[in-house]
């Protein structure tokens, strides 16, 4: 009989988490998407799942426009591949958007003028950073708040008419989306919600059809039409009550790494609501809003909340156990450290923290 723990741990081949793929292009496709709302962190989430991670890899793939950074799915940003932008744009952009324009309210009557100036600014010199274009409407006498200009970007992102452009040290900045996906591929709602239906159980499976639901911000009639058109590559069971779908084939046999550290945004958590807490099959993790901004997995398992802090020589992980951790347990975080460190170019280091405080 399947358990709890045997589905987390299906998850981390599923995600490339114990099976890791060739590179970050490679990663993004498979997710589909993968939450980028914190830059450094999400680039971890990224490269922990490739064979051999290296910084400059989802940099490169986003600054070539292979990789997008841009809002869908849900109100935040998104990594997802320029071939399949478009396509999740249709489909979920009306159900996020007005979340987005329930709060741009007070520039309602203003909001074609605004996206016909920041698309002539955008014509004019590309790959813009969030300050470079609050300056440059100001220069043409639009002044906007800090929160109406993220929120008017989100909106135009959602709306197709921007996405990332080319980073600048790091930071996010903004093209014309039809400068960036110039052949974009579309797919009709049927064919779109197939696809869907497909690639999430493939990436995230086994998963219930409520977990895609809030991962696409869909209504549940949505998802079974999209279950529907795949079911001929989809197999399923019955778990707790629940329908679990995943790719055709068995449970895949465990595998290296056992150890990772990981944001609390990532796919392992994040992918998932409906049964999200597989990876508590102890039931330990407090369920309370998260109050850490990471967490320890071993074997597919949250046993410990965890705080990342980087300095110029060090990165250093503090980590709260949910309870006590075993020796082989504490050996796997440590394993998860170096690798996180490997990345950084910083010695890793490992700090049981009990109380939640650093020294």
């Amino acid at each position: 009989m399947i358990t709890d723990r045997d589905i987390a741990r299906w998850r981390l081949h599923s995600q490339l988490l114990a099976a890791p793929g060739d590179g970050a292009e490679e990663v993004v496709r498979s997710l589909l998407a993968v939450q980028a709302e914190n830059l450094s962190q999400s680039a971890w989430a990224v490269a922990t799942r490739t064979m051999s991670p290296r910084q400059g890899d989802l940099a490169d793939a986003i600054a070539d426009g292979r990789v997008l950074r841009t809002h869908v799915l849900r109100p935040t940003w998104h990594y997802v591949h320029a071939d399949d932008v478009q396509w999740l744009l249709e489909l979920t952009a009306p159900r996020v958007l007005p979340t987005v324009d329930q709060q741009l309210r007070p520039l309602a009557d203003r909001m074609t003028a605004l996206t016909d100036t920041v698309e002539v600014i955008l014509a004019e010199a590309s790959d813009r950073t969030r300050a470079d274009l609050s300056g440059a409407l100001a220069d043409r006498g639009v002044e906007l708040t800090g929160q109406q200009l993220m929120l008017l970007l989100a909106h135009l992102e959602l709306h197709g008419v921007l996405c990332s452009g080319v980073p600048r040290a790091g930071e996010h900045t903004y093209a014309l989306f039809a400068d960036r996906v110039p052949a974009p591929r579309r797919l009709d709602r049927d064919e779109a919600l197939t696809e869907l239906a497909l690639r999430y159980f493939t990436s995230h499976g086994p998963a219930t059809g409520r977990d895609l639901a809030y991962w696409a911000t869909l209504t549940v009639t949505d998802i079974r039409r999209g279950i529907d058109g795949a079911a001929d590559k989809l197999a399923s069971f019955e778990h707790d009550g629940r329908t679990f779908w995943h790719a055709l084939g068995d449970a895949p046999a465990s595998a290296l790494p056992t150890g990772h550290l990981l944001q609390v945004l990532d796919e392992m958590y994040r992918g998932y609501q409906d049964s999200r807490w597989m990876i508590d099959a102890e039931g330990v993790v407090p369920r309370a809003r998260e109050s850490a901004i990471g967490m320890a997995l071993v074997d597919a398992q949250l046993v410990a909340a965890m705080r990342r802090t980087v300095n110029s020589k060090a990165v250093t992980f503090w980590v709260r156990p949910h309870r006590a951790l075993h020796a082989h347990e504490l050996e796997a975080i440590r394993d998860a450290a170096a690798r996180y460190g490997e990345y950084l170019g910083l010695e890793p280091r490992v700090k049981l923290d009990a109380d939640g405080r650093a020294d």
